[in-house]
């Protein structure tokens, strides 16, 4: 196993890392941003307001892109269980 070789499986790892929580990551930060805005305008001060809203939008988001999330994971795994022969010698 070379030094090049564990850097491209650490470079593909961080890629599906990233690939992985940016959505739902996303919507909970679009839901946030939109809930600080509605309680900005309307002077509403509760901070556990926007708790709910971004747990719903995370769960939306998981059911909407969670089959694409798994493919996605899938491929990863497949292509690093499938490359452990030619790691080894």
């Amino acid at each position: 196993m070379t030094p090049e070789s564990v850097l491209t499986i650490a470079q593909q790892a961080l890629q599906v890392m990233l690939l992985m929580g940016a959505p739902p990551l996303l919507a909970a930060l679009l839901v946030g941003l939109l809930v600080s805005i509605f309680q900005a305008a309307t002077q509403i001060n509760e901070q556990t307001l926007s708790f709910i809203p971004k747990l719903l939008a995370i769960f939306v988001v998981l059911l909407v892109a969670g089959h694409w999330m798994m493919g996605v994971m899938l491929d990863y795994m497949r292509d690093l269980f499938n490359g452990i022969p030619a790691m080894i010698g």
